[in-house]
């Protein structure tokens, strides 16, 4: 038996929101996002260390205007939420330098947290449910808890997502209200929740928050190695489904993240962490280019965060490569052709 409290559906807004007179007024960003996951090769420990900073300027010289951050929290089969021991009057460095050092450099960033679910049943986030009230009940106090002292400590931010690829919480819709309300309550930073890309229209509680966040592994084609116009002709269908759902939910979207491998079939399943090696260079290459122009043409899509880079010197990880010279040009090379129209 599922436990759940009744759904309702609701609006959508962006990442560029005024708040008047208690009603969310969409804006114009002056600028696109245009962002790098900053990922970690050690619990997100390696953040507060002074390698952060070449990593920031490398991220910076890619082009990028944003950089985000995933901090974790565990998660366990009866719903508790296993949390490091944090202090909200003495946040550690590893959550608080990034955005120091980020805004230094002339970075905005954004904090967005995940559930580790290794070591558990479920496969990935998205399978994380439980099989009781008394274990849902455990899950939401565990969680409020987190992502409220989070958001407190990580409060000078530019952004802050409530919540990441948790597919099968989104219908406790009364639960996401008092969470998004009680991050409002400890910080001014513009709000988000990073759906799936298979769920973003299902989520209930997008009025409340600053803008539809999509994990955007959208699969695009069904061969391997299709044509840079085979990608680009689905990236434009792709592009008119949200384009029409923003327009009907008066609300902008962020890709909160978004990245391929080197795969021939990096653009039938983007999520899949396969690497066919050097041979699929070229294929992951192609990917990454003609998303971001799809990203760079939508005006209803504000911008990309994309996935995943690592801490200097060990800025490559074992898949989802970014910091590569290859991939360097290929997004140093988009961004500043969309700067400069």
């Amino acid at each position: 038996m599922r436990y759940h409290s009744p759904m309702m559906r609701s609006a959508l807004i962006t990442l560029a929101v005024a708040v008047t007179c208690g009603s969310a007024v969409a804006q114009a960003d002056s600028e696109s996002v245009r962002g790098i996951t900053l990922s970690t090769h050690g619990g997100g420990r390696d953040w507060g260390t002074d390698e952060i900073i070449p990593t920031l300027r490398g991220i910076r010289d890619v082009g990028s205007n944003w950089v985000a951050t995933h901090p974790y929290s565990g998660i366990r089969t009866d719903g508790t939420v296993r949390v490091w021991k944090l202090d909200s009057d003495d946040p550690p460095e590893y959550l608080v330098r990034p955005i120091r050092e980020a805004h230094a450099l002339g970075l905005k960033i954004m904090i967005k947290p995940h559930l580790a679910y290794w070591g558990t049943p479920f496969s990935w986030r998205g399978e994380i449910e439980f099989d009781s009230a008394e274990k849902w009940e455990r899950f939401w106090t565990g969680y409020r808890h987190w992502i409220v002292t989070l958001a407190r400590m990580c409060s000078d931010a530019d952004a802050f997502v409530v919540g990441t690829e948790l597919d099968r919480t989104i219908e406790y819709e009364a639960e996401w209200r008092r969470i998004i309300a009680e991050v409002r309550a400890v910080t001014k930073a513009p709000l988000t929740y990073a759906a799936n890309w298979t769920d973003y229209e299902k989520v209930p509680f997008w009025d409340a928050l600053d803008a539809i966040g999509v994990q955007a592994y959208f699969p695009l084609v069904e061969q391997r190695d299709p044509s840079e116009k085979m990608l680009e002709r689905a990236w434009a269908e792709r592009m008119k489904m949200l384009h029409s759902f923003s327009e009907e939910q008066n609300r902008k979207i962020v890709f909160t993240e978004l990245g391929y491998n080197r795969s021939h079939w990096a653009p039938v399943q983007p999520w899949e962490s396969r690497d066919d090696g050097e041979e699929a260079l070229p294929m992951q290459l192609t990917c990454v280019r003609v998303a971001l122009r799809a990203v760079e043409r939508e005006p209803r899509v504000v911008g990309v965060f994309l996935w995943k880079w690592f801490t200097w010197p060990n800025t490559t990880g074992r898949n989802f490569r970014l910091d590569t010279p290859e991939m360097r040009r290929v997004i140093r090379g988009v961004w500043d052709d969309s700067r400069g129209h």
